[in-house]
């Protein structure tokens, strides 16, 4: 059974990842700081509780998931904080925060476990970034930014370890209905689903569909993309 982290995997958009991973057949290890909200029922998996945000005991985390699970097949770099503020107000260190959770904790978890999958010949990585990477949203600059800094990660990465048989995708999801969303006004639901061309907001289970697409061996000829999954919100 292949096996595949996915971090940040107990709520919203990396919880529907998991159970899709699941019910595909993966064996999914799931990464977080807190054990997840709910029970996955009687699929295979793991939680391994851990604050990405330490950056320097990454490395600790990737040995202790090669020790305790194997060759890792697949990493669903998902973690992330969505913090806004206008930037001219924002504090620095938040500024500094946003950066390291969003870009370099999962650049740093991807260096270490791609070992593993260079050693097996075989791998996929997928980075979660947003829409917000290529459409200006105001008081949303700073993680904007490290959205779209995941993107050109990906791409980049992709041609280093093409050779190798990993594809490296980034799946840029729109405004979801999660919890995050919920917290929206009416008139800015609205607003959102106006502006889209199916005239809805995707869930979580549509963008983890996307994720189990390019995990699977279908996608083997597929990297360095993006795959959008906004109900035609930037169409």
């Amino acid at each position: 059974m292949r096996k595949v982290v996915i971090t940040g995997g107990t709520r919203g958009i990396g919880l529907a990842i998991a159970r899709a991973l699941m019910g595909a057949g993966y064996y999914a290890i799931i990464v977080a700081r807190k054990p997840p909200e709910e029970e996955f029922g009687t699929w295979p998996h793991a939680f391994v509780a851990w604050d990405l945000s330490k950056i320097e005991a990454l490395g600790e985390l990737a040995a202790t998931l090669r020790g305790q699970f194997g060759t890792i097949y697949g990493l669903v770099n998902n973690a992330g904080i969505g913090t806004s503020g206008i930037l001219a107000i924002m504090p620095v260190a938040q500024i500094i925060q946003v950066m390291q959770i969003n870009v370099v904790a999962p650049i740093t978890l991807t260096k270490y476990l791609l070992r593993s999958m260079m050693k097996a010949g075989e791998g996929r990585v997928v980075n979660i970034s947003s829409i917000a990477a290529s459409s200006g949203y105001k008081g949303l600059s700073v993680y904007s930014a490290s959205k779209a800094a995941l993107i050109g990660f990906t791409r980049s990465l992709a041609r280093e370890v093409g050779e190798l048989h990993i594809t490296v995708n980034a799946v840029a999801p729109g405004f979801v209905a999660t919890q995050m969303t919920h917290g929206l006004d009416e008139k800015h639901r609205h607003q959102i689903i106006r502006r889209s061309a199916l005239q809805r907001m995707p869930q979580a289970e549509d963008v983890a569909s996307a994720v189990i697409f390019l995990m699977s061996d279908a996608a083997s000829n597929i990297t360095g993309t993006v795959m959008t999954v906004d109900a035609g919100n930037t169409a």
